[in-house]
């Protein structure tokens, strides 16, 4: 079992001894979808803690969209919950980028798609290749791709 894995097993364990509802529920939700992706397939696999960090990722990022769906229909306490589980999953993700930190790894992206020779709005492909493997998780792929078309349109 991989580390990360092996934490959100411990921490679900100690949610449930401590009748933290919010946060057991959270992580069974979280370790059920991190089954189903080991499960998916012709064969079942062991996920690696970079994959499990994808799939806690994609499960914070579906409470942000929930959260804000809830908002607009005057949902407020179903609202508060999502961002409650929310903010348990971001415990488990690397610390996210600021913007200057973004636009710094952007900006060198960007000067170093331009010296391959791609250049313009039409370069945006290239610099998101270059760019997407340093992000790594830290920042939403639409907040990277309106800060690579605010460069290179600047």
């Amino acid at each position: 079992m991989t580390t990360l894995k092996s934490k959100l097993h411990d921490d679900l364990t100690t949610a449930i001894k401590a009748r933290d509802e919010l946060r057991s529920a959270t992580l069974r939700l979280t370790l059920a979808a991190i089954k189903t992706e080991e499960v998916a397939g012709k064969e079942a696999r062991e996920l690696s803690d970079g994959e499990v960090e994808k799939i806690i990722a994609r499960e914070a990022k579906k409470r942000r969209e929930a959260a804000d769906a809830f908002e607009q229909a005057g949902r407020t306490d179903q609202a508060e919950r999502e961002r409650a589980e929310g903010e348990v999953l971001a415990e488990y993700l690397p610390k996210p980028l600021t913007d200057e930190e973004l636009e710094t790894l952007v900006t060198a992206a960007v000067a170093e798609a331009r010296s391959a020779g791609a250049e313009g709005p039409k370069a945006m492909g290239a610099v998101m290749k270059i760019v997407n493997p340093r992000v790594a998780g830290r920042a939403e792929g639409g907040r990277v791709a309106a800060m690579v078309k605010k460069l290179l349109a600047g």
